[in-house]
This record gives structure tokens, sequence and C-alpha cells, in this order.
């Protein structure tokens, strides 16, 4: 999700639905002293976001969010910029979720609770004081898991806008049976590396936003999914070439801004777990690509995504937690050999020709992975 968060409908939490629910006004968050040194406790309702301390020291930083509202919530960790430092998405009512974040640098960032999982959220400052050295700093092999995922995301990020300038191009020649047949092919680049591109505040609802999602006055609705009604239901636009030119400029923007990237192993484990987030919130019910239904294309390529940044860290995990790697080899080919039954030529079935069977063992298989990714950040920064 993007800070301009998509709005859920039809959200299946693997354990919980939701209706399609509005955001809510900004509370401050309520400041309780230091603690013990324990989780930082947030207390997420359907109109505040109570947090047990306002500050915390340099280094690594545990929220444990308690959803104590009716509608389900997400918790995000913002640096200047709406840079997403961490987050934790579909977390429903009842639930906790623990978010752990490397934070190095002293200063103001900011927290945010989205309850109904969409809008601004309900945010405040958070103040990280003094300084700490990176994990990747004094660690060899986090070093070389964080360098090694970067060469991966900077690989799919070349490919997303290489594809993407194919798919704008049969937009631009107005060949709509080749732009459909590029468009689940594109997005396949996009939604490998969706955490890194969620992570700048600016560019995923550029290039992944929704129709319906909140957008500023005068801000015009661009990217993949824009085209994906031009082509799927409203047919080829005037201004449908001009749409298509600037994804791929905002594709060239992202591949752009990969190399200054500092990533930080509780980033690539908290990613491995968002994508699966989305996969929940988005793929399972058929609410990402509503109108091409290529959802199954997206939910392929964010478990890849998701195993790219667990094996980056593997050597870190087997070492800290030899049973959680082979657990986690088995809950993804679980989830491959699942997807392959439903493999159709290049591609996949459309989300339309699935059944409710379908979709529940989808879900179930989604569910065990999870479990032991979430293990991932606890295990890397132990």
């Amino acid at each position: 999700m993007s800070p301009v968060t998509r709005t859920a409908a039809g959200l299946a939490s693997l354990t919980v639905a939701a209706a399609l629910l509005a955001g809510c006004t900004s509370t401050a968050p309520t400041a309780q002293g230091a603690g013990d040194g324990g989780p930082i406790t947030v207390n997420a309702t359907d109109t505040a976001c109570e947090i047990s301390t306002a500050q915390a020291p340099a280094g690594n930083v545990t929220f444990r969010i308690t959803n104590a509202g009716s509608k389900v919530t997400e918790f995000y960790l913002y640096a200047t910029g709406d840079r997403i430092m961490g987050e934790v998405e579909n977390i429903g009512p009842g639930l906790s979720r623990d978010l752990i974040v490397e934070v190095p640098d002293g200063g103001t960032y900011t927290t945010a609770c989205k309850p109904g999982m969409s809008g601004d959220g309900i945010r405040a400052p958070f103040t990280v004081t003094g300084s700490a050295q990176r994990a990747t700093d004094t660690d060899a092999e986090l070093a070389a898991a964080t360098a090694g995922y970067l060469r991966y995301v900077s690989s799919q990020s070349d490919a997303l806008v290489t594809k993407t300038s194919e798919f704008a191009a049969a937009v631009s020649a107005r060949d709509v049976a080749k732009a459909k047949s590029l468009f689940p092919v594109a997005r396949t680049y996009y939604e490998r590396i969706e955490p890194i591109a969620e992570s700048f505040g600016d560019l995923d609802p550029k290039l992944d936003g929704r129709e319906d999602d909140e957008r500023d006055p005068g801000v015009a609705w661009t990217g993949f999914h824009r085209l994906e009604k031009d082509l799927w239901v409203d047919g080829l636009k005037a201004d449908s070439p001009q749409v298509a030119a600037t994804l791929v400029t905002d594709a060239k923007d992202l591949r752009g801004r990969i190399p200054g990237l500092k990533l930080t192993p509780a980033e690539l484990a908290n990613g491995a777990k968002s994508l699966l987030d989305e996969v929940a919130t988005g793929k399972i019910t058929g609410e990402e690509d509503r109108y091409s239904h290529t959802d199954l294309w997206d939910f392929q390529a964010n478990v890849e995504g998701s195993q790219a940044a667990v094996a980056a860290l593997r050597p870190v995990i087997d070492a800290k937690d030899p049973a959680l790697g082979p657990l986690l080899d088995q809950r993804f080919a679980a989830v491959d050999t699942l997807l392959q039954g439903y493999r159709v030529g290049d591609g996949y079935k459309l989300y339309t020709q699935l059944t409710p069977e379908d979709t529940k063992k989808m879900a179930a298989a989604v569910d065990a992975l999870a479990e032991p990714v979430s293990k991932v950040a606890g295990t890397v920064t132990a």
C-alpha cells in the first residue's frame, strides 16, 4: 500500500473479512514514557492510534500493534517525504502484529494507523534519539544479503522499464490485443518489487493507483490500472497514449532511484511479509486487477518477490534458526505448486474463472506461508 493507500474493497484477510471502509481523522498518540525497552505498544482503534511512547533510541525499534477497533487496519513508520521505514498491513480486529524497524539515524519520523486501510491515516510525530551503527556495517552476512537483494531489485526494475515500454508502444499503436497480452507481463516486474516502489511515497500512486484511491484535487488518475480500464472496459481514449508515456517515465524514475537505496535487513524481511499481505488484500479477492482479472499473474509475482527477499537473508536465517529455513522452503513450494495448477499456456486462469473453493485454498496456502515469513524479521535482527 502507498501513503495514499488503496481503498480495501472485499478485503479478505486470511482470517478476517471486512467491507469497504473509509479513513478517519487524525488524533495525536498518547506518550507514556520509554518503558523498559520492550516493544512499543500501539492500540489501534477506528478513531485513534494510541502509542505508548512518542520516542525511542536509534537502532532496532519494535512496535506491537493491537487492533482494538472494528476495521482492518495498518501501521506505518514514515521518514521525511513519506518514505516508508516499515509497515504492517491487514491487521484484523482483535489481532496483534509486531513491526521491527531498523532506524539508525536520529530525527523526527511519523507514525500512522490506517483504520479501513485507506487515507493518510491517524498520524503523529515520533522522535528517534541518538544514532546507531547499521547492522550491515557490523555484520558481513547482512551486508551481503542487502547487496544481493538490491541487485535483484535493479534487475527487476530494468525489466520493468523494458516491458512497460513495450506495453506503452502497443497502447500508442492502438494494438489492443498486444497491449492486453503485455499488461500482466509488465506488471510482474513491478509486483515483485512492490515494497520498494511503495517506499517512495510519490511513485506508487502514479504507477499502481486505482480509480477509487484518494488523490489530491486536480491530480489525474494514471498508471497501469487507468490503462487497464481503457483496454478492458472503456476502450482506448485520446489521452491513452500520453498516459502510457507517463507510465514509462514513472517506471524510469523508479529505476533511477534504486542505486541510492540503503536497505536494512529488517526492510527486506518486512517487505517479504508485506508482499504476502498484498496477496491477501488484493489478489485473492480479485480487487487488484478488477477489469482484466489477471490477478494470478500478480499473485505469483508477489510470492516470487517475497521469496527473493527471504532467499537473500537465508544465510543469516540458517545461522540463527536452522529450523526456519526448511519450513519456509516447504511453504513457498506449497504455494507454487498450488499456483501451477491454474496455469494456462504462459499465463494463468482469469480470476473470474476461479471458484470459491479455489480462493479458499489460496487463502489457506498464503496464510500458512505468512506465518513463518512473519518470523524472519525477528530472526535476522536478533
